[in-house]
């Protein structure tokens, strides 16, 4: 494989979709939330994402089957035939390098565009290295029409404190390029462990912005199931890196790339 390649398998219409990008970071926090909306409202998968641009590596899965490195997208359309229809991209792991990250997100909002997106979110985790109290969720955008719709939504507007690391920046980045609009909602974790709660808080806040209901009671078992899958990435991982450093193994480190 030497490019990027698209398995496209449905073609859909979707009616003015927004698309909302949720790939492994900081606490895995948004990935653990679309995770559960797309089981929670079966939303269905049309895009498998295969790329030389991942980690060069498989996951051993139950019964020693592998699985490999890949992103997805999922539609989902709404009850509303005037609404949004919803794009989501979920995965098991970003783009290796800085270049790698330009050149996916990029084939990404080609593909997304394509299908009349116009508007996004992007979401992730803030660590903050200690236990969090209070209100959990922060956000960031493109503009400033987007700025007071997160406030509407009672969303603490982040300060000129620090970036937005990795695919959920960069996607706000390379659309508002394009002329979408774009906010990044980001769950405070303390950065070190699979943050359900955080999760919970950062969805609550989409629900909202997105109108609509997602249960969230079986959120902490969706998080232990992204435990073990992170658990097995990093082994594998870390393997490759003592045998190509020949270093002794450290402990376990969950501070992903946002």
């Amino acid at each position: 494989m030497k490019t990027t390649h698209f398995n496209v398998l449905e073609e859909v219409e979707l009616n003015n979709p927004i698309f909302i990008e949720a790939l492994p970071g900081i606490g895995h926090v948004g990935k653990l939330a679309i995770d559960h909306v797309i089981d929670e409202l079966n939303a269905t998968k049309f895009v498998e994402i295969y790329s030389p641009l991942f980690p060069p590596q498989v996951l051993v899965g139950e019964g020693g089957i592998v699985d490999d490195m890949i992103n997805e997208m999922y539609y989902l359309k709404s009850d509303d035939e005037e609404g949004h229809d919803f794009i989501f991209l979920v995965g098991n792991c970003q783009a290796l390098s800085p270049e790698g990250q330009y050149e996916l997100c990029g084939s990404v909002l080609d593909f997304v565009e394509s299908l009349g997106v116009r508007e996004l979110y992007t979401l992730g985790g803030l660590a903050t290295g200690q236990a969090v109290e209070g209100d959990r969720v922060l956000g960031a955008a493109t503009d400033e029409k987007s700025i007071e719709i997160l406030k509407e939504a009672d969303i603490e507007i982040r300060s000129a404190d620090g970036g937005i690391v990795g695919a959920s920046g960069l996607f706000l980045s390379l659309g508002r390029l394009r002329g979408m609009s774009g906010s990044c909602l980001m769950g405070k974790t303390p950065g070190y462990f699979i943050d359900a709660e955080a999760a919970e808080a950062i969805l609550k806040k989409l629900a909202i912005l997105l109108n609509i209901e997602v249960n969230t009671d079986k959120l902490e078992e969706r998080a232990e199931e992204v435990r073990e899958m992170i658990s097995k990435a990093q082994q594998m991982e870390q393997e490759m890196m003592n045998k190509a450093m020949g270093q002794q193994q450290p402990k376990d480190d969950l501070r992903y790339i946002g």
